[in-house]
């Protein structure tokens, strides 16, 4: 599709950016929806974060923006408001533009459950362990609590961050047993990596993998490859993998949705 001065705009704001996956896709789909729009990659250091927010309310043809690593709690405080999820939260993933307010969207942990069960691997009543709760940890350890699981245990390298978002989750699903791991998975039937490890080969594992029984269910949140150290480690091991591709796809449907991005008309 040509781009004209009627396009629409919409961008992904990361640091690094050339690995993200989010431009070829959301076109692909704007294509097959016919819709004069197209996405194009922003590299945003931290400090350039409120420049950029700012700079956003003025553009009258931008349809929204993606945010990703490393900006979405950041973002998540430069947003007029956020949705429910994304206020439990704390981080954004998706930030729509309407008559100069942003509003900030969570999208992470509905595309990361969504992508789980699409590949046979349901949450609901399994042991999960979690390492990691930046703006995607967290947004995964919501939708995993929502799920329904037997038991959630949730490690970061901050053992304070952890607590302090173990209570938080619990109140809001005080049914579940929530509570603050260690660095190994211990007894649990899907162990996930919510970290940044995994984008560089040279990368060390997120966490061991020695505890886990053959068949147990390895995930990864790294979202740029299938082949991370964790994923080729742990199918060695005899465990499934579930790459983090899947929670893209999960996740596009929904932000599209809340970009305003429409389904065609039949």
């Amino acid at each position: 599709m040509e781009i004209t001065g009627s396009t629409t705009v919409f961008a992904i704001a990361a640091d690094p950016i050339a690995h993200v996956k989010t431009p070829q896709r959301l076109n692909a789909l704007l294509r097959e929806r016919g819709i004069d729009a197209v996405m194009v990659p922003f590299h945003v250091a931290a400090a350039g974060l409120p420049g950029l927010f700012a700079g956003l309310r003025g553009l009258a043809n931008l349809g929204g923006l993606v945010v990703t690593v490393p900006h979405k709690e950041s973002a998540a405080a430069l947003c007029d408001a956020l949705t429910p999820a994304a206020e439990l939260i704390g981080a954004v993933n998706a930030v729509r533009l309407r008559d100069g307010c942003l509003t900030g969207g969570n999208f992470d942990g509905l595309g990361f459950v969504a992508g789980l069960r699409g590949q046979g691997h349901e949450p609901a009543g399994r042991h999960v362990y979690l390492a990691g709760l930046g703006g995607a940890g967290k947004a995964i350890a919501c939708a995993i609590a929502e799920a329904g699981p037997a038991s959630l245990r949730l490690y970061n390298r901050s053992p304070g961050k952890a607590e302090a978002f173990a209570e938080r989750l619990a109140r809001h699903y005080p049914g579940l047993a929530i509570s603050v791991a260690g660095p190994r998975p211990e007894s649990c039937d899907i162990a996930i990596n919510a970290t940044t490890l995994g984008l560089d080969d040279n990368d060390p594992l997120p966490f061991p993998l020695d505890a886990l029984a053959p068949g147990a269910v390895v995930a990864d949140a790294v979202m740029s490859r299938v082949d991370t150290p964790l994923l080729r480690a742990a199918a060695a091991r005899g465990c499934r993998t579930h790459p983090g591709l899947y929670m893209l796809e999960g996740q596009l449907t929904e932000i599209a949705r809340f970009l305003g991005i429409e389904e065609p008309h039949s």
